[in-house]
């Protein structure tokens, strides 16, 4: 009996360590430097200028991503800044010896700040978790209180940490991840809002054919009747009508008995920033698609306006093979727990012409490739739109995280009829995966090898096809306010049930707003499903240059790669709101599923102990199996996924993809309990450290960084040099301005 009540207590102690760790940036995290240096060094004197300026307006423009995230973000940056900008970490290394820290205190000061800059917010981009300082709350108060900044303005600085010290190491609850209502916090929401809101509201803006990307909801009640308030992103305060500029948006309205009230101006001194450095940029653009894509994006910061972003968009999707490549804007909706408002997101990249032509040749294979996918003819665009398709060195990625390939822009009507452009972010996937045997848990021993050797390739092969044909396929059926639709009905066959089709898109609907919390996961699964489709053909491993053993190798581990990713996915679930907090985790442990229910032995996934005595997992791919077994299992889930899509099947959509992502501790596997066990022997998210560039004279100049905890600060403290008080006000005076909307 003693025995037992031990084992029981362990077991308890074991899970809240691993729940605590969640919350917490380990000390030994991994750091990387984005290396650009070569591509950045063949830039011509005018693309360098032209990189430059892009640059400042996405840093300026990423700072939006703080009053994005959470009511402390914003403050703790500003005060994080002001002591740093005072004082490098190897100074403040002597003042947090001196005022009683030890080495590995202050160095959970460092990462804890990395960790604010790295993600723009105290919230993980990827994970959406909160991370609070791993080191006592008054030994970091003490260091802030002997630092340089504090000695200088003690009234301020203690002000600000007055207004953000509390939040910053708070885990009730709530407060744990980003959510809405009592699921979590946002900043896209007033604290008051709930997804009865977020609904409403969805509707109202679909009534005045307005986007939500660039949007924020905040509600307040008058005499017992709910009022709310739309921000527009917008540099111009002002509410009155701008003559073509969304003319009739703005003012109150009376909605289903609610009174909304539509107003510009969110985030105003940074748009404003935005749009300076947009017009510095306009004087170095290398040719007029540029000019005028730069001009409608000015106008979209300007006034508010989505629809001159999207215009802008246009002539971003003309300017193809630019040798330096950005966009700009209110992009992914990952974050906003309704799945329809963007956040903040630039990034200036430099073309790798060798792997370009690579991508290249996907481009011009796709016509071919296309018609593999599980789905009638009809089901797919009319037209394949020929992308600009380039791997590219990041110069500058400003926002809450880098991913490693993207399909933009993601409006659905644009990339219909007009097209879009894909981009692998060819530095950024060369550090993404683990390179050292230890760090590659739950594999085999005879798989690590292998998995080492062929990581790079196979992620390269899965972003490709991911990007270009999985964002880039399949048809939305459409009615337009006219009526018209884009498809013709008598002859238009749903092969899941052998009936014309009788579902489809009307007016405003987008593919956001009508499948809102689960579309962003269920489009990533689409396009992780469409890659593993494709990356079995021989002419698609050919592209990229894997022939024989190899092309079988490149196969194997990007299988299995997935494989372990749905297993590594639950860390990003949330069992006491039965929430996922990670769209492509929730979209890569759906994919795990599918292939373990197609069962013949595929994949394997068994719990066991580990060689230290604690739980672990071993997962196995029978190779011989993935071109049969695994090939049929994916077909038959993609043309579901494919089919729902496109018909607005919301209903089917959501049973299906809400199956799959049950986690639970019953049937064949015990997912909950295989939770513990991935956040128990997790790895840290490396933090990617990026570059600065400054115009020295009439040249400009590439600033780099070590990879470490001290470069990436290093680098955020030298960002905002010319105007960092003035930009600190700004963002505690925005700041000030939505508090009362949170509490």
């Amino acid at each position: 009996m003693f025995c037992t009540c031990l084992d029981i207590l362990l077991v308890l102690n074991l899970r809240l360590t691993t729940m605590d760790s969640q919350y917490y940036l380990p000390n030994d995290v991994t750091f990387a430097t984005l290396d650009c240096g070569k591509a950045f060094r063949q830039l011509s004197p005018q693309e360098k200028l032209y990189a430059h300026y892009m640059s400042r307006a996405a840093w300026y423009g990423g700072l939006a991503v703080l009053l994005q995230t959470s009511p402390e973000s914003a403050n703790i940056f500003v005060l994080l800044q002001k002591v740093f900008r005072k004082q490098t970490p190897a100074q403040l290394e002597e003042v947090a010896t001196a005022s009683g820290l030890s080495t590995e205190e202050f160095q959970a000061f460092l990462v804890y700040a990395s960790g604010l800059f790295a993600n723009m917010g105290n919230y993980k981009s990827f994970g959406d978790t909160k991370f609070i300082p791993n080191l006592p709350k008054d030994k970091l108060e003490a260091l802030l209180k002997a630092s340089q900044a504090f000695q200088e303005c003690p009234k301020e600085m203690e002000a600000l940490w007055d207004s953000c010290s509390c939040l910053m190491y708070s885990l009730e609850d709530r407060q744990k991840q980003l959510g809405l209502g009592d699921k979590g916090i946002t900043a896209y929401f007033s604290g008051n809002c709930c997804m009865e809101d977020a609904e409403l509201a969805q509707k109202f803006l679909d009534s005045k054919n307005l986007s939500a990307y660039n949007t924020r909801l905040f509600k307040s009640m008058n005499g017992g009747k709910a009022c709310y308030e739309v921000r527009l992103a917008s540099s111009v305060q002002k509410d009155c009508a701008v003559e073509g500029e969304c003319q009739s948006c703005c003012g109150s309205f009376s909605f289903e008995d609610k009174e909304f009230t539509v107003k510009r101006g969110d985030y105003a001194p940074l748009m404003e920033k935005v749009c300076y450095y947009l017009q510095r940029a306009k004087e170095y653009a290398a040719n007029e698609n540029q000019r005028k894509m730069l001009e409608e994006y000015r106008r979209s910061f300007t006034f508010g306006s989505i629809e001159a972003h999207k215009e802008g968009s246009r002539y971003w999707i003309k300017d193809k093979g630019p040798i330096v490549e950005s966009y700009i804007g209110f992009i992914e909706s990952y974050r906003d727990p309704f799945g329809s408002r963007g956040e903040f997101e630039g990034f200036v990249a430099v073309v790798n012409k060798a792997m370009s032509e690579r991508f290249a040749r996907l481009v011009d294979s796709a016509e071919v490739l296309l018609p593999e996918l599980p789905w009638p003819q009809e089901f797919e665009k009319d037209a394949f739109l020929k992308p600009d398709f380039t791997s590219l060195d990041v110069l500058t990625f400003a926002g809450s995280g880098i991913p490693a390939g993207i399909n933009i822009p993601n409006y659905d009507d644009i990339r219909q009829s007009e097209g879009f452009k894909n981009v692998s972010l060819g530095n950024v996937v060369a550090v993404a995966y683990p390179s050292q045997r230890e760090k590659l848990t739950f594999l085999r021993e005879e798989d690590k090898d292998v998995f080492i050797k062929c990581k790079e390739s196979s992620f390269e092969v899965q972003v490709g096809l991911h990007e270009l044909l999985g964002h880039g396929s399949g048809k939305l059926f459409v009615q337009d306010d006219n009526g018209k639709l884009n498809f013709d009905q008598s002859k238009v066959v749903n092969p899941e049930t052998g009936e014309p089709v009788s579902s489809w898109y009307q007016g405003s609907e987008t593919w956001d707003s009508k499948f809102s919390t689960i579309a962003s996961s269920y489009e990533e699964c689409r396009a992780e499903c469409v890659a593993l489709h494709l990356s079995l053909k021989k002419q698609v491993l050919s592209i990229f240059g894997h022939e024989g053993q190899d092309a079988d190798d490149v196969v194997y581990i990007n299988w299995l790669g997935m494989v372990r990713a749905g297993l590594l996915g639950l860390e990003f679930y949330t069992p006491e709101s039965k929430s996922w907090r990670q769209a492509h985790m929730q979209a890569r442990f759906v994919i795990l599923r599918v292939l373990l229910e197609a069962g013949e032995g595929l994949v394997g996934l068994e719990e066991v102990t580990g060689q230290d005595g604690k739980p672990d997992a071993r997962i196995t791919l029978d190779r011989s199996k993935i071109h049969t077994v695994g090939k049929d299992a994916i077909h038959r889930f993609l043309r579901k996924l494919q089919v729902f899509k496109s018909t607005a099947d919301v209903e089917k959509g959501r049973a299906l993809y809400d199956s799959y992502s049950t986690v639970s501790d019953d049937g064949a596997h015990n997912f909950l309990r295989l939770r513990e066990t991935v956040l128990l022997r997790k790895e840290a998210r490396k933090m990617l450290v990026q570059v600065n560039t400054r115009i020295n004279g009439d040249t400009v100049e590439l600033v780099e960084y070590e990879g470490s905890a001290a470069g990436l600060i290093c680098s955020f403290s030298e960002r905002f040099q010319d105007d960092a008080e003035q930009l600190a006000a700004d963002l505690l005076e925005m700041n000030r301005r939505d508090a009362p909307c949170w509490c």
